[in-house]
């Protein structure tokens, strides 16, 4: 049976304020209050609101015939809190009727998988605890920001002890195999890969209100018939898209959502289900390993990472952010600015603003790339130097710890090659023949006696004798003559 797994992903940019050089040091306050809360406003009004009481009407009319995925990332959840709680409200009922599934990400939305384990880890652990905290169930399926994926990151992803991870069927991944079933990651078969669909995905997302597309107008029963032609054998379709695609890139005015309506009674008709992700891998197992050494995405036509990390300022930016010791102190601080501040830099959003790929790629309140980058570069410096003083000693005795760590792994290897020097001088003693020491020469006129049947002590004793039964310019005949004659000598205590 063909199954259609449909997922959206809630997730807003966090705008940060005009910085300049004269507010480092003095002004550690980082966000455009009023462009967030219009944009929160906005993007709730014309897109989540009716999207989700869309979803609730279908929920309720299809029952279990319908299901959805949703993720939202912490940074976005905060600024639903803060601006727009209906959005809240509508999630809360949505998960009350049982059709839907809640996903763990990284909780600021940003690279952390690529630039730093720990802080990944650490990132979707919050974020699971707080979707358990509002829905009441511990994710058990991840997605990754913008469904960025390879190998390790899987690996780190399965390790955590999820089951499954959403990933974009890019097509120079996959060659000739088919996005439509489940697979299983190259580095740890534990974890299950759901593959995204990217043509009938960008058909809703992307095209469904160009006048211009050959297959406008797009409506259910044409879609649903084109998921019904697939093969025998592909029935996994993961339909997965911006939940703001519905309404802010795709016009409400373009009946987009009641497209999306119309799709369970047209899967229903067809015999096409919908499940959640955790159903799809509980039904269907792996046919095989994914390999992806690169990390993929579902960004532009590449389906890579270079509109996030393709030029020098957002590399730049990107390894300043992820410096390993400043990541280390602020995992290690407990101050609650730092952490927030620490999420909301993260957030790729602030990347994406920097791309030179796209000279019409939307850009908050920034004119250029490089207009968002020195921004980004002031606020940035601003908030290492705080994190560097919360651990000023840490700080000026680096070159002194670095020092004190090599000399410790010196004496730690020369206490092994010492012990290893023990171990081998045990080792010849016990293989070398063990040499009698000769017995010292004694004052009495008696050489000591010696056993009959050891003839080397023989001749020791024949050598401390020599001095006094021979004259010094004996001839070594004569010599061996005094050595067979001290036997006899051994008499004379016995009787």
């Amino acid at each position: 049976m063909k199954t259609i797994c449909m997922y959206f992903e809630i997730h807003m940019p966090n705008h940060l304020k005009r910085y300049r050089f004269f507010d480092i040091g003095t002004d550690h306050y980082y966000y455009d209050d009023y462009e967030n809360e219009r944009a929160t406003v906005e993007v709730a009004e014309r897109s989540f609101i009716p999207s989700l009481q869309a979803m609730l009407e279908m929920a309720r009319t299809y029952g279990k015939d319908f299901k959805v995925a949703l993720s939202i990332s912490g940074v976005a959840l905060e600024l639903i809190e803060q601006y727009a709680t209906s959005v809240l409200d509508l999630l809360q009922q949505l998960n009350e009727t049982g059709c839907v599934e809640f996903l763990a990400e990284p909780y600021s939305h940003g690279l952390a998988s690529l630039g730093s384990t720990e802080s990944f880890v650490d990132e979707v652990k919050r974020q699971s605890k707080r979707m358990k905290q509002l829905f009441g169930k511990t994710p058990k399926v991840i997605r990754n920001s913008s469904l960025i994926y390879n190998d390790e990151i899987g690996a780190t992803v399965a390790e955590m002890g999820f089951k499954g991870i959403m990933v974009e069927g890019a097509k120079h991944i996959l060659g000739w195999k088919s996005p439509h079933y489940v697979y299983s990651c190259a580095h740890d078969n534990r974890l299950a890969l759901l593959l995204r669909d990217y043509k009938l995905s960008d058909d809703i997302s992307l095209r469904f209100s160009n006048t211009s597309w050959s297959e406008y107008p797009l409506m259910a029963d044409k879609y649903v018939g084109w998921i019904a032609d697939m093969p025998a054998g592909e029935d996994v379709i993961n339909i997965y898209m911006d939940l703001s695609a519905l309404g802010l890139y795709q016009p409400l005015e373009s009946h987009v959502l009641d497209f999306i309506k119309a799709l369970p009674a047209e899967a229903q008709k067809r015999g096409i289900g919908f499940a959640t992700p955790s159903e799809v891998i509980a039904a269907n197992k792996p046919v095989g390993p994914l390999e992806m050494l690169h990390p993929v995405s579902w960004n532009d036509e590449e389906r890579d990472t270079s509109s996030l990390l393709g030029n020098c300022m957002q590399r730049e930016t990107f390894n300043k952010l992820y410096d390993e010791k400043i990541v280390g102190r602020i995992l290690a601080c407990r101050d609650r600015r730092i952490k927030q501040d620490w999420d909301r830099l993260q957030a790729s959003d602030n990347f994406r603003f920097m791309t030179t790929k796209d000279v019409n790629a939307y850009r908050g309140i920034y004119e250029s790339p490089y207009d968002a980058f020195t921004n980004y570069m002031n606020i940035l410096g601003d908030f290492l130097k705080r994190v560097k003083d919360l651990f000023p000693d840490t700080v000026e005795n680096d070159e002194l710890n670095s020092l004190y760590t090599q000399i410790t792994n010196l004496d730690k290897d020369l206490e092994v090659k010492t012990k290893e020097i023990a171990r081998l001088r045990a080792r010849l003693e016990k293989y070398e023949p063990k040499e009698e020491a000769a017995p010292a020469v004694e004052e009495s006129p008696a050489p000591a006696p010696a056993p009959a049947k050891k003839a080397p002590a023989k001749r020791a004793a024949a050598k401390v004798a020599e001095p006094e039964e021979a004259p010094a310019k004996k001839t070594a005949g004569k010599k061996a003559t005094s050595a067979k004659k001290a036997p006899a000598a051994k008499k004379k205590p016995a009787e």
